[in-house]
């Protein structure tokens, strides 16, 4: 996320990360020393002077060095991350995909018709629940905010005849602030859709090819792709684009140009098959 050469620094915020992930108060104490260090093998140089030896120790030490110079930086704060609740992007201000939120219950395998009817029933409410947010979203109002919040208890903590559900409604409540941050930050999407259809060629080559060979390989893959998506975003033909810049013809725009300044061309709308998967 630094986009360049690594910042390790020790402020409030690095602090509360070492504090969150539990590294001991012995290498939080040694750590006090550190303003900031550039690059990474000097700060792996630093961990070694420090005797810090243990690798978790040092993970997650350099976790929160990073996010510390990362802030330091001018990370903004009011930037949110929206996951599908894999842990390392459980950091900052941080809510939950509710398509993927969904897929827990949707996933089940209910063993007779009863607990089939509940499955049913309790999708149907997180369903609606999701596109009363929705709506919310474009109209924000917070009369409706206490409504919204009720619904919200009153789906995940019910008891139903399927124990299996009942959990994980149960797993979902404990994620609630994530779920609904979207009451205080209308502004935020409800799903992680997005990130999702940009790595999806990705990861058609990875289930194909199971990986690269070489550092270069990855790098040549990784290249293409971040180019192939960026030139079809605006709507620009990859086959053309790679072509127009080996001939040296010059007739399709620079990528960067496209992107600070206003494009005429529109991003194709969305094609996600559920329609609760459109926010």
């Amino acid at each position: 996320m630094q986009a360049g050469e690594r910042c390790y620094t020790l402020n409030a915020h690095a602090l509360e990360y070492w504090c969150e992930e539990g590294l001991p108060a012995a290498p939080r104490r040694q750590l006090q020393s550190l303003t900031t260090i550039m690059g990474t093998p000097a700060w792996e140089a630093h961990l070694d002077a420090l005797g810090i030896t243990s690798v978790r120790h040092r993970r997650i030490a350099t976790e929160g060095a990073l996010l510390g110079g990362l802030i330091e930086q001018g990370f903004s704060l009011d930037l949110a991350i929206i996951s599908d609740g894999a842990g390392q992007f459980a950091i900052l201000l941080h809510a939950l995909c509710w398509v993927h939120a969904e897929r827990l219950v949707h996933k089940l395998i209910p063993l007779n018709d009863r607990q089939r009817a509940d499955q049913a029933r309790v999708r149907g409410e997180i369903w609606d629940l999701y596109a009363d947010l929705k709506a919310y979203r474009r109209n924000p109002d917070p009369a409706l905010r206490p409504g919204l919040e009720e619904r919200f208890e009153t789906i995940f903590t019910q008891r139903t005849s399927y124990i299996t559900l009942d959990r994980t409604l149960k797993r979902l409540h404990t994620h609630k602030s994530e779920l609904l941050l979207v009451l205080e930050r209308p502004d935020l999407v409800l799903h992680t859709n997005g990130s999702e259809s940009d790595i999806r060629g990705y990861v058609k080559w990875r289930k194909i090819s199971g990986g690269t060979r070489s550092d270069l390989g990855k790098d040549c893959r990784d290249g293409f792709a971040s180019l192939k998506k960026t030139c079809r975003n605006p709507g620009i033909s990859f086959w053309d684009y790679p072509g127009d810049r080996i001939k040296q013809l010059g007739t399709v725009p620079l990528l960067p140009d496209i992107i600070r300044g206003p494009c005429s061309l529109s991003r194709p709308p969305p094609s996600g098959r559920d329609r609760h998967q459109i926010g």
